[in-house]
């Protein structure tokens, strides 16, 4: 069962509308495919299995995910409960519907949002909060798009988790496949991660968080922390 609350969003920079445009219908019967079988353990030299393991130990009854791609983690994900309520936002409203069907199954709450925005979820209203595969698509250093992650906080509720990964440009190995890779991604505008550090990534989640834990798998940073 899904709701649909779709406030359209203001005024929204073009490199973050040219960013998301990329995942439309079509690409994203592909992207499961592409991605977790694909770049992440190939390119990445990251398996599927940590981004699952860390829904399985993060992810609450009602939980928040912010850049919803296809669904494919939570859909694979082991709830506490029988019954969660799911929230998905993201500014694409292919990827919102695609993932909605997805997990018909469940109750979800759809939301049009822009993650460098603060998000139209109430505050401290969610158990959990994911950032899934988000941060190396949006616009801009991670000294500044790192505001995604406290929008994030603002939604968990304290003792809850906001969890998530990005693939890394710098402060990480990179195979060369993988640079070609990431190179050709950001010339095309579907990456925005050249300045991607990881040390600007735990700058971040120790300015919005007492605790945290950050580490690397390949080009990957994954990342939990618990609101106080």
């Amino acid at each position: 069962m899904s709701t649909d609350h779709s406030p359209q969003p203001g005024s929204v920079d073009q490199a973050v509308l040219d960013g998301q445009a990329a995942y439309h219908r079509r690409a994203l019967h592909f992207y499961d495919l592409l991605v977790f079988r694909g770049s992440a353990p190939l390119f990445w030299r990251c398996s599927p299995r940590n981004f699952l393991q860390m829904y399985n130990t993060c992810v609450g009854a009602k939980h928040l995910e912010i850049g919803v791609g296809t669904g494919y983690l939570v859909s694979h994900t082991r709830f506490p409960v029988s019954n969660p309520h799911i929230t998905l936002a993201d500014l694409n409203p292919a990827t919102l519907d695609f993932t909605a069907e997805r997990l018909a199954h469940f109750r979800t709450t759809k939301v049009v949002a822009n993650a460098l925005e603060p998000l139209p979820v109430a505050a401290e209203s969610q158990d959990s909060a994911a950032l899934s595969f988000l941060l190396h698509c949006i616009p801009g250093s991670l000294r500044e798009k790192g505001v995604a992650i406290r929008h994030a906080a603002a939604a968990v509720k304290p003792g809850g988790t906001v969890f998530g990964s990005t693939i890394l440009s710098l402060g990480v190995p990179v195979t060369g496949a993988g640079r070609w890779l990431m190179n050709d991604l950001n010339k095309k505008g579907v990456f925005h991660n050249a300045q991607d550090d990881l040390e600007d990534l735990r700058d971040q989640l120790k300015q919005n968080f007492d605790d945290f834990d950050l580490v690397t798998r390949g080009s990957v940073g994954l990342f939990r922390a618990r609101k106080a």
